[in-house]
């Protein structure tokens, strides 16, 4: 019982920091950690452990699929040089930078344990960043070479992980005989994922029933994983690619009722796993400060402040001197815009989920566990504050260039989605409510063909009073069910109804 009323009281706690982040437009998982360190030093906390086998495929399958589904497989295409410059170059560096900086403070942990470290707190986290830019937007550009990078650090970071947590257990390394398979692993993943992902989506078209098919796709996230980490490929490009796949050819087999459930879920359910991350690595700080004697709680807090250090500077080192910041896509805008852009994408380099996932997943007779886990903890702590606390501040300053090519292309796809729809209704027989639509869609067309390029409204023309004819019929019901002229099965019934009748109605940008 007392770990339930612990539940509770944590996801209640971060429901509030989550709120109070929003409030500051600040990354949320930057107080989920400031709550999770203080969580350690409240009396009677439970000392929960997680199996490190376990930790990997709960924080990180389903955080990945959600990220792989929301991919652009287009937008990467265009953007591939700096995404793999980022994903591959910079973990690398970093990796090695950290290492080389752990083995001076700490000359007696073996130089696999150093590599660990460095693996471990190399990937940024999307998720802080994207969190940042909902309340200071970046150019659509820069900001899918963050998320592509987010998908693809983490596979590069913990292939590299994965060899040096072997290396430290095992005691010795031999790059001639763990190279073939870890290549064979990884072109297999490559293929595996979208094979798979084509399988799923054939099974999709059996299954009508939202629940039905929500549990399933979080069944194939824990399943892809646990699989492909059994026959030592890849599970974090097994479930990417695996994801990106679905995303492309499920919408024609998915009923938007079970679209619309399923983004409600997701998005739910990456919050919680988040904060139980936060919450799981927070709460062993204590535990780890009684466990090393004062010297060793210098040295921890040594290595932790130059290894936080370590990592910010060398993601700067790396992404302002490479001007391949034309990659970036602003260099029609001048040498200042693209300064800036490599200023931006160097500053949103927050650790998150994916470093604390690491950590957790170290084996209990890792060697200098404890040192690990709590530097990694104050790397993830002191990027979420320092960069994701004034990341807002310093977009808004840099004033970066967009030309809005998203806006413009759901313009010009809502036009031609107008003008479908239109000549769908020609081919109807004349009623009422046949001229009313056709007249509301060649209003919108009208307005479209007027703009320069060929933007539709987001809303058609009479949304505004269909708006508030639905708001007029949700205050009768309710007032009808107060009354006690409808019970409250007819009335949620209705409730439904005027909601999808609100949705169709309601601009994105209001929602």
């Amino acid at each position: 019982m007392l770990i339930f009323e612990w539940t509770v009281a944590v996801l209640l706690g971060a429901v509030v920091l989550t709120g109070l982040a929003a409030r500051l437009g600040a990354p949320y998982p930057a107080f989920l950690a400031i709550g999770g360190i203080g969580l350690a030093f409240v009396p009677g906390v439970p000392n929960l452990r997680l199996d490190p086998e376990l930790a990997l495929a709960l924080f990180l399958a389903p955080v990945l699929l959600d990220a792989g589904f929301d991919a652009s497989l287009r937008d990467l295409r265009v953007s591939w040089q700096p995404v793999l410059g980022l994903a591959v170059g910079a973990v690398v560096v970093t990796s090695l930078a950290v290492a080389v900086v752990a083995k001076v403070i700490v000359p007696d942990m073996p130089i696999s344990a150093c590599l660990a470290l460095g693996a471990i707190v190399a990937p940024p986290d999307a998720v802080a960043a994207m969190a940042v830019l909902r309340h200071a937007p970046m150019p659509h550009r820069l900001a899918t070479i963050l998320k592509g990078e987010s998908l693809l650090n983490d596979a590069a970071s913990l292939l590299l992980y994965r060899l040096a947590v072997g290396a430290a257990m095992a005691g010795s390394f031999s790059m001639q005989e763990a190279l073939p398979g870890f290549v064979l692993g990884v072109a297999a993943s490559f293929v595996v994922g979208p094979l798979l992902g084509i399988a799923f989506v054939a099974l999709r078209k059996r299954i009508s029933d939202p629940p039905t098919a929500i549990v399933l796709q979080f069944v194939a996230a824990f399943g892809l994983w646990l699989a492909a980490e059994k026959v030592e490929m890849s599970g974090v490009l097994v479930v990417v690619t695996f994801a990106m796949t679905v995303a492309r050819k499920a919408p024609g087999v998915t009923a938007p009722r079970a679209r619309i459930v399923s983004y409600a879920v997701w998005d739910t359910a990456v919050f919680v796993i988040n904060v139980l991350a936060f919450v799981l690595i927070g709460i062993q700080i204590d535990p780890i400060l009684e466990r090393l004697n004062p010297t060793d709680q210098w040295q921890a807090i040594l290595l932790s402040g130059f290894v936080f250090l370590t990592v910010v500077a060398a993601r700067l080192a790396w992404v302002l001197p490479t001007s391949g910041l034309r990659g970036f896509g602003l260099g029609r805008h001048g040498d200042r815009a693209r300064l800036g852009a490599g200023v931006a994408v160097a500053w949103a380099g927050m650790r998150g989920i994916v470093t604390v996932a690491a950590a957790l997943a170290l084996p209990q007779d890792f060697p200098h566990r404890d040192l690990v886990v709590f530097t990694a903890f104050f790397t993830v702590l002191g990027t979420l504050v320092l960069q994701g606390l004034t990341l807002s501040p310093l977009l808004r300053r840099l004033k970066l260039p967009d030309d809005d090519p998203v806006g413009q292309e759901v313009g010009r796809g809502r036009a031609a989605a107008y003008g479908a729809a239109l000549k769908s209704l020609e081919a109807r027989e004349d009623c009422a409510a046949t001229d009313a639509l056709r007249a509301e869609f060649r209003s919108a067309l009208a307005e479209a063909e007027a703009h320069e390029e060929g933007r539709a409204p987001e809303s058609l023309p009479a949304d505004a009073a269909r708006l508030n004819a639905i708001l007029a019929a949700r205050d009768k019901v309710m007032e009808m069910r107060r009354k006690g002229e409808i019970g409250d099965d007819a009335y949620f019934l209705l409730e439904e109804e005027f909601d999808w009748a609100e949705l169709s109605a309601t601009p994105r940008a209001d929602l």
